[in-house]
């Protein structure tokens, strides 16, 4: 058996686990950076008798979907899955011992050049409100013009969301579903648009506080949720999170699929809030890289095997009757509504 040779090492107790299973240490960032551990590091996690490889990265993008990695969030290390749940994958508690070790000092290095992504805050640097507030209409496949948009969040204290508010105002927009908010933060939120707070107080908008994995069956609950509340209200629809490009973009690219969109179509227009935020270009390993998200999202919803035109629909569907739990009538009241 070959060992892994240990440079370095740190511990410490998880003190804090998110709502998403993201689980933050009482291990502070300077420890780390006494012992020489630095972004890009690869590390091995030792947590309730688990072996963990996983590097050590800026944001959860900088792994594949479904991956583990270390980060420093609020100058604490944290260990999280991309699109997954760390404490609940690993079954850890408050109070559990973690365990870090330096195993492979910068070999993650290469990849973060190529994933590091960068955005701004500033309008100028963006060519259109649209593409600034990450808003679009959906009009793939068989979904018609009219029936659904998708945006970063319309009514939160952020420099885009003035811009999500008037172009959502713009295009008529009847029914909201916020995958993002709690009710606590919702209501904390809705002073920030008057629009928004009117199809609020209309009855017309729901908050689904959701995760990002898919697998989950807090996500599927609350996405079977959101869903039928479509069902039950009046197009033009607005699905978004906070970005609109992870939870959104897992969403509208299941409703794209049971329509009759193309892979193609699909992963573009999942691509696309990462054109809008980061300039992301086609033909560039980033592009290709978030690319791989969506399609390894599909294929895990596939029992790990890949999908192609002649099956993503029947993907879509069985995920969303068998994971889901929406009957075959839902599902058609649906893709009627999207018509």
């Amino acid at each position: 058996m070959k060992l892994t040779k240990i440079l370095s090492e740190v511990s410490g107790t998880v003190n804090q686990i998110d709502k998403y299973g993201n689980v933050r240490t009482d291990i502070p960032a300077e420890a780390l950076t006494k012992e020489g551990f630095e972004v890009g590091d690869i590390v091995l996690i030792k947590a309730n008798n688990h072996l963990i490889q996983a590097p050590f990265v800026t944001t959860y993008g900088d792994v594949d979907r479904g991956k583990p990695l270390i980060r420093i969030s609020d100058n604490y290390l944290t260990l999280a899955i991309n699109y997954g749940n760390f404490g609940q994958t690993y079954g850890l508690e408050i109070g559990d011992l973690v365990t870090i070790q330096l195993i492979k000092k910068g070999a993650y290095k290469s990849e973060l050049e190529i994933r590091h992504l960068v955005k701004t805050n500033n309008r100028q640097d963006y060519e259109s409100d649209e593409v600034f507030a990450n808003f679009r209409e959906v009009t793939v496949g068989k979904i018609e013009k009219g029936k659904l948009y998708r945006s970063s969040h319309p009514s939160i204290d952020d420099p885009r969301s003035p811009y999500a508010s008037q172009l959502m105002e713009k295009a008529g927009i009847k029914t909201v579903i916020n995958l993002s908010d709690s009710q606590e933060e919702l209501l904390n939120n809705l002073p920030y648009s008057d629009y928004y707070r009117s199809i609020y107080e209309k009855g017309n908008l729901i908050a689904l506080n959701m995760g990002v994995d898919p697998m989950s069956e807090d996500f599927a609950n609350k996405l079977r949720e959101g869903l039928l509340f479509m069902v039950e209200k009046e197009p033009p629809y607005l699905i978004h999170c906070v970005e609109g490009k992870d939870r959104a973009g897992i969403t509208v690219a299941l409703l794209e699929a049971v329509m009759d969109a193309s892979v193609e179509e699909i992963y573009k227009d999942y691509v696309k809030s990462y054109e809008n935020y980061f300039h992301v270009k086609p033909g560039t390993p980033s592009y290709d890289a978030i690319e791989k998200i969506i399609a390894d999202l599909f294929k895990e919803i596939n029992n790990g095997k890949p999908v192609d035109d002649s099956n993503i629909k029947q993907v879509a569907i069985r995920y969303l009757t068998e994971k889901v739990g929406l009957t075959q009538e839902q599902i058609a009241q649906l893709q009627e509504k999207l018509k």
